[in-house]
């Protein structure tokens, strides 16, 4: 599948997206053709490039840094201005000028990190994805968000810098452990509860092919998620309206990954945050019982909790939410599901009736 994000502006911005098994040997034709003389650096998620290393290689993709690639240990813990520092330093090292791009291979912290990168570097070069994770290929690498965290929480310093391209193989998933397929999924059932029904039945009734990385199915549900994220984004490029959407389970989510101090993943962390919206949909009557029961067996498929962990302290979590950066004006937007396929958003919701949900979900 081909998309192609299509932006107002000054200029012709376009986001050209490539959905294909074994789209990963034309990516160095692809580039050339795209970069117009510029010179490209690949930045490496370290894991990446051990596993791929000699396909990469193969194809003619630089690995090493003599050949023009930076690696670095990606982590949430590494999306840090520290870190965008130390690669912009290599960067300069390695000759890196104006007329530069990036190239980001990993998942989502290498796409967001990178991305960042490429927006501050000389004020702005163009960047390209290729995202090797479950997480990264459904959401993070579309769209054009990029940062970085802060002690007070999730990427709070960053920009919209959208990806010039983003080659999207499958195939690159064959060596993602499980785990993290586990943290993927959580995006893609967020993105059925949201605003795809049929993608919603198609996950209830294909997980096993999902998980055993069928291509046919991977191609599927990747393609689904980058067509509704694609025609969100181009609604709504910079969140002042439609966008939020995507923000479902992320604002609850993010705060309990604050609060863990990111010992729980993002994944799972997504995972109680719908879970928290969702009930709290529920007991005002807005979301159909049967359709929560369904949203929990779906997570348990997936190995996803359906509660928080006992340790977990609600009203810690309702303090970190004062730090969100979906908070605009002092003004919590608050994404409810009313069937799955659709949402409404909710402008500062009672925070004594979301205690009271994320006080059930933790008893």
């Amino acid at each position: 599948m081909h998309l192609s994000i299509q932006l107002p502006g000054v200029g012709k911005r376009i986001s050209d997206i490539t959905i294909e098994e074994g789209v990963m040997g034309r990516v160095t034709g692809e580039l050339g053709r795209l970069l117009q003389g510029r010179k490209a650096f690949w930045i490496w998620d370290e894991k990446v490039s051990t596993l791929w290393a000699e396909r990469a290689q193969e194809l003619g993709w630089p690995v090493q840094s003599r050949e023009g690639a930076i690696r670095f240990r990606a982590s949430e813990s590494s999306k840090r201005l520290a870190v965008v520092e130390l690669l912009a330093r290599d960067l300069i090292h390695a000759g890196a000028d104006r007329g530069s791009a990036l190239v980001a291979v990993g998942g989502g912290v290498t796409g967001d990190l990178v991305g960042f990168l490429a927006a501050i570097f000389m004020r702005g070069i163009p960047h390209f994805q290729i995202p090797t994770s479950l997480l990264a290929q459904v959401d993070s690498s579309v769209g054009g968000k990029t940062g970085v965290d802060l002690p007070e929480g999730k990427n709070l310093l960053g920009a919209f810098h959208q990806p010039r391209a983003v080659w999207i193989d499958p195939h690159l998933l064959s060596t993602l452990p499980p785990e993290e397929m586990r943290q993927g999924m959580a995006e893609v059932i967020k993105t059925a509860m949201i605003g795809d029904e049929v993608l919603w039945r198609y996950i209830e009734s294909h997980s096993e092919d999902i998980r055993r990385r069928n291509p046919e199915a991977l191609a599927r549900v990747i393609s689904a998620c980058c067509l509704f994220k694609a025609h969100v984004v181009e609604a709504d490029e910079k969140e002042s309206g439609r966008r939020r959407v995507l923000n479902f389970g992320h604002t609850v989510g993010h705060a309990i990954e604050k609060v863990s101090e990111y010992a729980i993943p993002h994944g799972d962390a997504v995972a109680m945050g719908m879970m928290t919206a969702t009930n709290l949909a529920v007991s005002w009557g807005r979301f159909p019982s049967t359709d929560l029961v369904r949203l929990e067996k779906l997570c348990r498929t997936w190995g996803l909790p359906t509660r928080l962990p006992a340790a977990l302290n609600p009203d810690h979590i309702l303090d970190a939410l004062s730090a969100d950066k979906k908070r605009v004006s002092g003004t919590l937007h608050f994404v409810l599901p009313v069937r799955i396929g659709e949402t409404v958003e909710v402008i500062d919701p009672d925070l004594s009736e979301l205690r009271d949900v994320l006080r059930s979900l933790t008893a």
